[in-house]
């Protein structure tokens, strides 16, 4: 079909009964006042969709429907259309056919847009239709920033060659928002890449011969390019100037905070700099201001989990421990809970370093060392003013321990996190670190101890035939049924960039204070306390909870197993 053709959307759903005339009357009505698109009202309201809309689209069109989760894209092709009309546009060429290419748009109905693919590939054009959501992400993958972010790097290159540029000018140092500066184009292209890829972790680490450039991905790390060594201290320079830090130090870490505007949104960032051995070593925390993510519906904790915890917050006083190692997601958790207590009849403060999510209605506090306020100090002053809750973000000593505890004994309630290896060994822990057992015992209410786990792609989600050391550990686990289960893993494809795995979610497990640990944390002998707690969290540990994921299709053995290392070790 050489041209696009009007169609009346509503009329077309009615016609294929996918939606009723109240529907549609409601939505009309509706979008006088709120401006939505039709289609988009009724996807909102859960009655058709994506999916339904654009097959009917293409059944009325006699176009044939692409699904993009499946299809093989062809970059070649694809970059044929230049990557700001292919958004604009919102086409994609997916083939070369005797007839001409054919491309996917999600407005098939455009036919301005239609005839303009049409004169920018000066051939003629096959039309598909493909949905919004699964364009933009093959978007996403299809121009991959690697090759931008190579070209720029080159261009800083070329630029720090030439004696004859002003330093200054080339960094952007006389005017901080001069984004026309070679540096200053580098890093927002790395930052737009990092965040299209869901990278948790920037990591820029001058080489001997180059500046290797690393995103950390669903918790592991991927090389996304490799520059010339001689931009190192450019970009280290420039990142100093964006996050307020002392240009002039090169010899001590520094950790710094900034925001910065890309097309999504803003993205608060975290920065911390490291002299090494070829220069100075940069990680960038990118952090999540979504108040979505802080749901404990969300969070696949198990539903005796979760119950437990929310009777736990409920508790006018007491402390809540949530442990794990750097990135396992404790303070998301402690967050989801804050999310649930935060009202107007609550004074809750929260005293972290630094603060990773920001809601309104709580009061946050930074912790500055560098001024002398550290936890132990913020959490006096807390104290004096008149909190109902307070998230402290992490236990890092004796004194910041004991102040948590005792305004947990005072009518406070209390959520922090502690570095351990499990939920069992958390009160030894503490009082390891010099806090009186008989304190932890009357304060302590509640231990939950997580790790995050890969989640198997569902693009490319297929049974898997365990091996038999992976059969003998859900054997061990699960007993004899788990060699009845079917498992699944990822084959790879492009929406996981092959790596069979898009996403991470919690495994955890929980200890409650009971009566009978109370007593057995008094007992002189440490080994009393463990052999009880591990008695009462019998199959309900981390790894239970983990070959629960494995049982259910959510992740791999594989993935699985690595956490029961973790917690053995």
């Amino acid at each position: 079909m050489s041209r696009t053709q009007r169609l009346r959307l509503g009329d077309l759903l009615l016609q294929e009964k996918l939606v009723t005339p109240e529907q549609v009357e409601q939505v009309l009505a509706e979008q006088r006042t709120s401006g939505r698109k039709l289609g988009e009202a009724l996807i909102h309201y859960g009655w058709i969709t994506e999916a339904q809309i654009a097959k009917a689209v293409a059944r009325q069109l006699r176009a044939p429907f692409i699904d993009l989760t499946h299809f093989p894209l062809r970059p070649e092709l694809a970059q044929m259309l230049p990557e700001a009309q292919a958004r604009r546009l919102h086409a994609i060429v997916l083939d070369d056919t005797p007839t001409g290419l054919m491309v996917g748009l999600a407005d098939p109905t455009d036919i301005n847009a239609f005839d303009e693919v049409g004169r920018l590939l000066k051939r003629n054009v096959d039309l598909a239709v493909v949905t919004e959501t699964h364009l933009a992400s093959a978007l996403d993958r299809v121009y991959n920033s690697k090759q931008e972010i190579e070209g720029l790097a080159r261009e800083l290159t070329s630029e720090l060659a030439g004696i004859a540029t002003e330093l200054g000018d080339l960094l952007g140092m006389d005017a901080i928002s001069n984004e026309d500066a070679p540096v200053v184009r580098l890093l927002y292209s790395v930052f737009e890449q990092a965040l299209r890829l869901r990278a948790s972790d920037i990591h820029i680490e001058p080489q001997e011969k180059s500046l290797r450039i690393r995103f950390r991905i669903d918790g592991v790390l991927r090389v996304q390019t490799e520059a010339d060594a001689k931009i190192a201290g450019a970009v280290a320079l420039r990142l100093k100037l964006m996050s307020g830090l002392d240009i002039s130090e090169k010899r001590l870490p520094q950790d710094g905070r900034f925001a910065v505007q890309l097309k999504d949104g803003t993205v608060d960032i975290r920065i911390s700099t490291m002299p090494a051995q070829n220069g100075e070593s940069v990680v960038m925390r990118l952090l999540s201001q979504s108040a979505g993510m802080l749901d404990l519906s969300r969070m696949n904790m198990p539903d005796e989990m979760r119950r437990a915890l929310l009777v736990a917050i409920e508790k006018p006083s007491g402390m809540i421990l949530v442990t794990g190692p750097t990135g396992s997601g404790k303070t998301t958790t402690l967050y989801g809970a804050l999310n649930v207590l935060n009202s107007t009849e609550r004074k809750i403060i929260t005293v972290e370093d630094p603060v990773e999510y920001r809601l309104a209605g709580l009061n946050q506090v930074q912790v500055m060392e560098k001024i002398d306020l550290g936890f132990d100090r913020v959490l006096r002053a807390a104290l004096r003013q008149d909190p109902d809750v307070i998230l402290v973000g992490e236990m890092r000593d004796r004194d910041t321990a004991e102040i948590g505890l005792r305004a947990a004994m005072t009518g406070h309630l209390v959520l922090s996190t502690l570095h351990t290896n499990d939920a069992a060994s958390t009160p030894a822990r503490l009082v390891d670190m010099g806090v009186p057992g008989w304190m932890v015992a009357l304060s302590l209410h509640l231990v939950v101890a997580q790790r995050l786990v890969r989640v198997i792609c569902s693009a490319c989600s297929q049974p898997h035939t365990p091996v038999p050391q992976e059969a003998a550990w859900l054997t061990r686990l699960l007993g004899p049924n788990a060699q009845e289960m079917t498992l699944k893993k990822g084959a790879g494809c492009p929406e996981c960039s092959n790596t069979g795995y898009r996403g991470r979610t919690g495994v955890y497990e929980f200890l409650e204070m009971t009566q009978g640990l109370i007593t057995a944390l008094s007992n002189p002998q440490p080994g009393v306390f463990a052999q009880a707690a591990r008695t009462q969290m019998q199959g309900r540990t981390l790894v239970h909870d983990a070959a629960r994921l494995v049982a259910n299709g959510v992740t791999t053995c594989e993935e699985a197993m690595r956490v029961g290392v973790q917690v053995d070790e």
